[in-house]
């Protein structure tokens, strides 16, 4: 409960409505490093994207923003950006940058706007524990980490076949800053790998590409590894536990 007085309280929500509304021109930035075919900039605009969608929440139910300024639904608000900076915007990457099978691009385009807008409306979204049903639509951090590992096009359109199909699907991923079961390990861990994934693109360079190292391996493999591992127990195995 936020103990701001009633009209700086509603000051607060409204502005903090702009400030998720802003994650659509963010993602409009990064669809411009899109065109104009600059890698570096579009993975930076995709990340701080993340990092905005990771905190607006967390602020609006400090500031009870339901309540303060209902004129804006900001479900639905965060929805709309998030299709735009994490579905639109990675899909114009990967077609941009030549990372789908050439024959197919248009294909599998097609099927990661028609899963993930499924998924979207979904009405079973996320738990009452705070899990996902089904790959959150985070294509921002999928496209980026194809990139990083340098996959063929044919290696991108198996996981992404794989990600979309589990969009469908009940099997549970964590919201990272939600779930409260190994929050103390996740939302770090999670924390570690965006400031990897923004020094790697940070440092990319058109003529010799992204600029990896042991330690940044080790990470960009190990974050993936921890939160399949992680939602494959609550799915199959920790349902009453976790």
């Amino acid at each position: 409960m936020t103990n701001l007085t009633p009209n700086s309280a509603r000051r607060a929500g409204y502005a903090l409505h702009v400030l998720t509304a802003s994650g659509a021109v963010i993602g409009m930035l990064a669809l411009q490093g899109v065109v104009d075919g600059d890698v570096r900039i579009a993975l930076l605009w995709l990340i701080a994207s993340q990092i905005l969608d990771g905190l607006d929440g967390p602020i609006a139910r400090g500031l009870d923003v339901e309540i303060h300024a209902p004129l804006i639904d900001g479900h639905i608000l965060d929805l709309v950006v998030d299709y735009v900076t994490c579905v639109v915007v990675p899909v114009a990457f990967m077609l941009n940058f030549a990372m789908l099978p050439e024959k197919y691009e248009a294909l599998i385009a097609g099927f990661i706007f028609l899963t993930s807008a499924l998924w979207f409306a979904r009405s079973d979204i996320e738990t009452d524990d705070h899990w996902f049903n089904g790959f959150p639509a985070v294509w921002n951090l999928a496209v980026p980490t194809f990139l990083v590992f340098d996959l063929t096009p044919t290696e991108v359109a198996i996981f992404t076949l794989v990600l979309g199909m589990s969009q469908l699907t009940y099997f549970k991923f964590p919201h990272i800053v939600r779930v409260d079961q190994l929050r103390r390990v996740t939302l770090p861990f999670a924390m570690i790998y965006l400031g990897n994934l923004t020094y790697l693109a940070w440092n990319y360079s058109n003529t010799l590409g992204v600029q990896r190292n042991i330690v940044s391996d080790i990470i960009m493999v190990a974050f993936p590894a921890y939160i399949f591992i992680f939602s494959a127990y609550k799915t199959w195995l920790g349902k009453k536990r976790v």
